[in-house]
């Protein structure tokens, strides 16, 4: 796949220029189950529901094996499926183009994920049934969204597979929190774990991952851990701020601050009659809110 336009954004050096909630003790974690697929030989899909500029999309892509396929959901801008939905990206995602998040993806990855632009309920039409080996869920954070993101990752995970959830628990999304919990004692999933912002679990025996995690002392010595019961099963929680492992390394990692960027994918098509429009600007308009670009705008445009 290409990127959609020619629209240029600023170049990110390192996984930490894009923007997005992805913190270091999330990246251990997904590096550390990501990591044991591969020593099992687990096959299967990626998969991604929410992605933002896409932060953790690209450092998911880089477990990516041969053969294997990384799906990508945002609505990217796209019409939502309800007024709730449409208002709560209005308030939290206003800045989310798809060139943005394709922009910094390419930054780190030579070919685009499978990128379904569109609400998280067309994804079964694009996802097989136990397709995928992990799935992530930070998309809608309605009770009744994440509660068919859920089915959804239910649906396309292969026996064994693992699902995250994030934002089970912050105080300002508390639909995640009952779709999130309602699905572990109602629907079957089993916590692995949990992180300051996610849920990891499975509707598997987590057992055998649990031992795995708490046996190994030196992968933990970065980390707070704990071993908690929740209704008769054991659920392990880490804390802490570990050193980031190591991610995918940015095409432009050795450019000074300050390179101009370039246009990446399919060159834009001036509109006849003005003249091409300024890197700040394509800038402004993909990254900036609405209200902060017609201000740029009207500082630039000539008096008198």
């Amino acid at each position: 796949m290409t990127a959609t336009t020619g629209h240029t954004a600023r170049r990110p050096r390192g996984l930490d220029d894009v923007k997005g909630w992805f913190p270091s003790l999330d990246q251990v974690l997904f590096d550390r189950f990501l990591t044991r697929q591969e020593r099992h030989e687990q096959r299967g899909d990626l998969l991604e529901m929410g992605a933002y500029l896409g932060k953790s999309a690209i450092f998911t892509a880089a477990y990516l094996r041969g053969g294997e396929r990384f799906t990508v959901c945002d609505l990217f801008g796209a019409d939502a499926p309800d007024e709730r939905n449409a208002a709560e990206a209005r308030t939290s995602y206003a800045t989310l183009t798809r060139t943005a998040f394709e922009q910094n993806y390419l930054a780190f990855h030579d070919e685009l994920p499978e990128v379904v632009q569109g609400p998280t309920s067309v994804v079964p039409h694009h996802v097989g049934p136990e397709s995928c080996r992990f799935v992530h869920i930070d998309a809608s954070h309605l009770y009744e969204h994440v509660v068919g993101d859920i089915d959804t990752a239910r649906t396309a995970l292969v026996p064994g597979g693992l699902v995250v959830l994030d934002d089970f628990r912050s105080e300002h999304t508390p639909g995640v929190a009952a779709a999130t919990w309602e699905a572990v004692f109602t629907r079957g999933l089993r916590p692995v774990c949990l992180s300051t912002q996610k849920l990891y679990g499975t509707w598997g025996d987590p057992t055998a991952l649990q031992d795995e995690l708490l046996a190994d002392e030196e992968w933990r010595s970065a980390l707070r851990t704990s071993v908690q019961e929740i209704a008769g099963r054991r659920i392990l929680r880490f804390s802490g701020k570990p050193p980031n492992p190591a991610a995918p390394r940015s095409r432009y990692a050795g450019e000074p601050r300050g390179t101009t960027p370039a246009p990446s994918g399919a060159p834009g098509r001036a509109v006849a009659g003005r003249a091409p429009s300024s890197p700040v600007r394509r800038l402004a308009a993909d990254v900036l809110p609405p209200v902060v670009t017609r201000a740029i705008r009207r500082r630039r445009r000539p008096t008198g």
